[in-house]
């Protein structure tokens, strides 16, 4: 079964949210779409009321989870045994920064957690 984390603080949740998490569910046989608790943000809904909206709003995916963590999502990925991460890109100015996580996720991981944009 091929798995994958949709990690983001969702805060809100946007239409373009909901884009990605339709597509890699069209693609992926199971996709936990993973609430980031960042205690670093002053977040406009709690980590809890993300989750019901996530929740509300994926319904009609049986193959859609949706969960919350806190610290590392390299820890989080092994915690569940899943190898591939979700990123979205809206400018690129994201894939910069996305670019430079995902390669320093793969390296703290030992090439364990691939992203996928």
């Amino acid at each position: 079964m091929k798995a994958a984390i949709y990690p983001g603080s969702f805060d809100p949740v946007t239409f373009g949210h909901l884009d990605i998490i339709r597509r890699a569910a069209s693609i992926f046989d199971e996709l936990t779409v993973s609430v980031l608790n960042n205690t670093q943000k002053t977040p406009l809904f709690s980590v809890e009321e993300r989750v019901k909206i996530l929740e509300e709003a994926t319904k009609d995916l049986p193959n859609v989870k949706i969960d919350s963590f806190s610290g590392l999502l390299i820890d989080y990925a092994r915690e569940k045994d899943v190898h591939v991460a979700i990123r979205g890109l809206r400018a690129i100015t994201d894939f910069e920064y996305e670019l430079q996580t995902a390669q320093t996720n793969s390296m703290l991981s030992g090439g364990e957690l691939d992203t996928v944009f």
